[in-house]
C-alpha cells in the first residue's frame, strides 16, 4: 500500500516538468492567434502573453532542480514537439475540407501558423531560454545569488526575457512595422513579461519547496550547489 507521504522520485517529477514545458509554449502559440486591448490602454497584446511568464518560472524551477544541461534538454525537446505539432497542423490546413464542413477559415485563422511566426516563436523560446538557464547557473556561483533565489530567477529572466522579446519582434515583424513601432513593441513585451514573473516569483518559491519536499530526505541535491543540478538516482537519466 503506497503511504501519502511518501516520497516522489526525481525521475517522475521531471517528467511532469517536461510535460508542462511542451503544454506551455504549445498553448501560448495557440492563445497568441488573438489579439486583446492591454486593460483598456489601447495597447495590443497577443493571448500567449497570458501564460508564457510561466515558461520562465518553470525553466527557473527546472534549473534550481535539475541543473543547465537538463533544462537545456527540456527546452530541445519542448520545441521538437511544438515543432512536430506546426507540422500537423500545417498539413491538415492542406487538406481538402470534408463536404458540409464549413469551418476551413477558422481552422486556418486559429491554428494556420505563418512560417514566419513559428520561425520567430522557436527561435525565440529556443534562444531565450538557453540564455536564461545559462545566466541563472552563473548567478548561483556566486556568493549572493547562490543564497537568494529570487535574485538568480529575476537575473536571468532579465536576459532570458530580453533576447526572446528582441528575437520574436524582429523576426516577426521587421518590415512590417516601422523602426519605432518595433522599438515599442520590444519593450512592451519584455515589461510585461517581467511582471508577471516577478508577480509569480512567490510561486517559484513555493513550486521549489513543495518539489524538494516531495523528492523526500534522498531527493533532489544540485540546487544549491555550485555544480549543475544532480539528483540522488542520477542514472535513471543516463
Amino acid at each position: 500500500m503506497v503511504k501519502v507521504n511518501q516520497a516522489i522520485s526525481p525521475t517522475t517529477i521531471y517528467t511532469w516538468l517536461v510535460g508542462l514545458s511542451v503544454a506551455t509554449l504549445l498553448i501560448s502559440n495557440l492563445a497568441s492567434t488573438k489579439l486583446f486591448d492591454l486593460f483598456g490602454t489601447g495597447l495590443v497584446m497577443d493571448g500567449g502573453a497570458v501564460i508564457f511568464p510561466i515558461s520562465y518560472v518553470l525553466g527557473d524551477v527546472i534549473v534550481e532542480l535539475y541543473g543547465k544541461r537538463r533544462a537545456q534538454r527540456i527546452i530541445v525537446m519542448t520545441v521538437m514537439m511544438n515543432l512536430l505539432a506546426a507540422v500537423v497542423f500545417l498539413i491538415v490546413q492542406a487538406m481538402p475540407p470534408g463536404a458540409g464542413w464549413e469551418n476551413q477559415a477558422a481552422f486556418e485563422a486559429i491554428l494556420g501558423f505563418a512560417p514566419r511566426i513559428v520561425l520567430a516563436s522557436f527561435a525565440a523560446y529556443l534562444l531565450g531560454q538557453f540564455l536564461n538557464a545559462h545566466v541563472f547557473t552563473a548567478i548561483r556561483r556566486t556568493e549572493f545569488g547562490g543564497r537568494n533565489l529570487w535574485w538568480r530567477a529575476l537575473g536571468s529572466s532579465l536576459a532570458g526575457n530580453l533576447i526572446d522579446s528582441l528575437v520574436f519582434t524582429v523576426i516577426a515583424f521587421i518590415g512590417v512595422i516601422n523602426p519605432t513601432q518595433l522599438v515599442a513593441l520590444v519593450l512592451l513585451a519584455f515589461v510585461v513579461k517581467m511582471l508577471g514573473e516577478t508577480l509569480l516569483l512567490p510561486i517559484t518559491y513555493l513550486v521549489v519547496s513543495w518539489l524538494r519536499r516531495l523528492t523526500g530526505p534522498t531527493g533532489l541535491i544540485g540546487g544549491d550547489s555550485l555544480e549543475p543540478g544532480l539528483a540522488i538516482g542520477d542514472r535513471d537519466f543516463n
